[in-house]
């Protein structure tokens, strides 16, 4: 089962690397972890959980440990689409230009890269749906495999992935 689920999260990073972004310009990072690399952001999130009070990181932890695989996508130093269209909060993309860190994320980010982020979240758990492989889009795995280094970027999400009798991300 290992080697088909790993082959489910490659055909979910293609499914996101081939998504349609606006402008015609890719800033989206896609990495797959499993294996050790899994346990080690399972324990990290319970880790996370704890030590800031945030809700729900140990359960989604445990989601995670119990995952064949994770689909990490993210947006990496993505530039304003150049549209002027105001969506961002500043009247054009010429004032979106000084990234804050946040608690978790980085921002401002132009609208239009976060749609690109979702267009390609959309395609990779199409892709897994297609498959007949459990998944449930994740932000907090995003937030602590992003603390971690897991992968680069501003904004992380993670989609955990899991094959087994009844599906592990819903009725927690």
């Amino acid at each position: 089962m290992d080697e088909a689920m790993n082959m489910v999260a490659k055909l979910m990073a293609l499914a996101a690397r081939t998504a349609p972004k606006a402008t015609g310009k890719d800033f989206v990072g896609i990495e797959v972890i499993s294996g050790d690399e899994l346990e080690h952001l399972a324990d990290a999130m319970l880790a996370y959980g704890r030590e800031s009070g945030r809700k729900n990181f140990d359960r989604d932890g445990e989601n995670v440990r119990r995952s064949d695989a994770v689909l990490l996508v993210s947006l990496e130093r993505p530039q304003a689409a150049g549209l002027n269209c105001g969506a961002c909060g500043f009247s054009s993309c010429n004032e979106l230009t000084k990234l804050h860190e946040g608690s978790e994320f980085a921002g401002p980010l132009c609208a239009w890269r976060l749609l690109d982020l979702g267009t390609a979240l959309g395609s990779a758990v199409k892709t897994a749906s297609l498959l007949d492989a459990d998944n449930r889009i994740m932000y907090r795995v995003g937030v602590v495999a992003r603390r971690l280094g897991l992968i680069n970027g501003e904004i992380v999400v993670g989609v955990p992935i899991s094959a087994s009798g009844k599906n592990i991300y819903f009725d927690r």
